[in-house]
């Protein structure tokens, strides 16, 4: 047994138990807690690499193997006696978040795109956030005012409710071709596809597997193009095959956060090079920024082409629109 890795195990879920799952899951938080106390279950996830062995990863996967929805030692033996596939499956998964409400975030900044646009994602997973201009949203003032955008055929099935801080623009954009880049795309028409997106939401959000589902099924009646590769390397063919009248925007919405930092630049400079680029990201993460506000707590930075436009939650839960933000669209 490597007692490094079950110190280091022991040490990422008892801090993922006191410092996230909080508030958002009980039951992950409480499967967090007895990894931290339990010997043999710390030994069993420390026998997954490093690279996968996240909370929300290797709870994903004990959902889709079908651990029992219960604490205590009932679990704990079923981890235990399922260890193998257990490593096994997670050796092959990464996180693929697709959260359409990161669109509410992303809204500001595309506003500012004159269309036609081509839009590109780098991570896309199943492609859900290629799809700004196919959902309903609802943003909220503190005051209660609330500023309704609804695609021209109707409200959508999918509608992002978000908090603003403000007066960001809001408009749907004009989206004439979208693609995306992941190292393992999902298909939102395969069921075991879905089934793996929806089993990353935590047990406990209200709302999110909903809208997932909901999501999933506009990818799948109208699918974007998805590429296999990495970010960088497989952008430019992909711009060349957009259409030449359309303004190419790549996204990368909370993306290089996975990516090693002595990629990061490789991305961003691609994603320069592309066209119009637009981003969600911890300030810290990377320096090309081309200013550094200070942030709301707890916000991730909402920037075009390197300018920092607005605090955001990282979801999308809210947008903090910052003053004297005044970007002009080009």
């Amino acid at each position: 047994m490597d007692q490094d890795a079950v110190t280091a195990v022991v040490a990422r879920y008892g801090r993922f138990a006191r410092e996230e799952a909080p508030g958002r899951s009980p039951l992950y938080e409480e499967w967090a807690r007895r990894v931290a106390v339990d010997p043999d279950v710390a030994a069993v996830l420390a026998r997954i690499p490093d690279t996968h062995r996240q909370p929300p990863l290797v709870f994903a996967v004990l959902r889709l193997l079908g651990a029992p929805p219960a604490t205590g030692d009932l679990w704990a033996h079923w981890v235990v006696s399922h260890a193998d596939a257990i490593v096994a499956e997670c050796g092959r998964r990464t996180v693929q978040t697709n959260e359409p409400l990161r669109c509410a975030a992303l809204l500001p900044a595309l506003s500012l795109v004159d269309g036609p646009i081509a839009l590109i994602e780098i991570g896309a997973s199943a492609g859900l956030c290629l799809y700004p201009d196919r959902y309903s949203y609802r943003f909220r003032t503190p005051h209660g005012a609330v500023t309704r955008l609804d695609p021209a055929e109707g409200a959508s099935a999918v509608v992002l409710e978000s908090e603003v801080e403000g007066e960001p623009p809001l408009r749907l954009p004009e989206i004439v071709w979208r693609a995306g880049i992941d190292l393992h795309p999902l298909d939102a028409r395969d069921d075991r596809d879905r089934a793996w997106l929806t089993g990353l939401v935590w047990p406990g959000e209200e709302g999110r597997r909903e809208r997932i589902s909901a999501a999933l099924d506009i990818a799948a009646d109208d699918p974007p193009l998805l590429v296999a590769g990495d970010g960088a390397a497989a952008l430019p063919d992909l711009v060349a095959r957009a259409p030449r009248d359309a303004t190419v925007v790549v996204t990368t919405p909370g993306v290089l956060a996975h990516v090693p930092r002595r990629h990061r630049g490789d991305i961003v400079a691609a994603a320069r090079a592309a066209g119009r680029w637009v981003t969600l990201d911890a300030i810290g993460l990377h320096d090309a920024w081309n200013t550094t506000p200070a942030l709301r707590p707890g916000g991730f930075a909402l920037a075009l082409d390197g300018d920092v436009l607005a605090s955001v939650d990282p979801l999308g839960a809210w947008v903090a629109w910052h003053p004297g933000s005044a970007y002009r669209a080009q």
